[in-house]
């Protein structure tokens, strides 16, 4: 699924949930999650932490802020998850997920 959002927005929030390669719910307690996102076709790259909206269930947010979506096009976007242990998960771990910013009129 590809969630757009229209350039220079900062709604809707972006929600995930995180699974793990067995397909279960990734339980954050304890963890760091950072959003990577990077434009298909360029160079054009956000990093920024996720908030942890419930953590029993892997539930993550991406909350926009100015400029974050201010560049038109196709970006793919992943979480690296900061372990407990010191350890690090990528999620998707086999491919990426993506986002679509289309121009405004204005």
């Amino acid at each position: 699924m590809i969630f757009t959002i229209k350039q220079n927005d900062t709604l809707p929030i972006l929600e995930v949930q995180l699974f793990d390669a067995d397909g279960n719910p990734i339980n954050l307690d304890l963890c760091g999650v950072h959003f990577h996102m990077k434009n298909k076709y360029s160079s054009e790259t956000i990093k920024k932490q996720a908030s942890i909206k419930d953590v029993e269930n892997g539930i993550v947010q991406v909350i926009w802020e100015d400029g974050d979506t201010s560049k038109v096009g196709i970006y793919q976007y992943e979480f690296e998850i900061n372990m407990p242990d010191g350890s690090i998960l990528t999620v998707p771990n086999n491919s990426y997920l993506i986002i679509q910013i289309v121009k405004e009129l204005a």
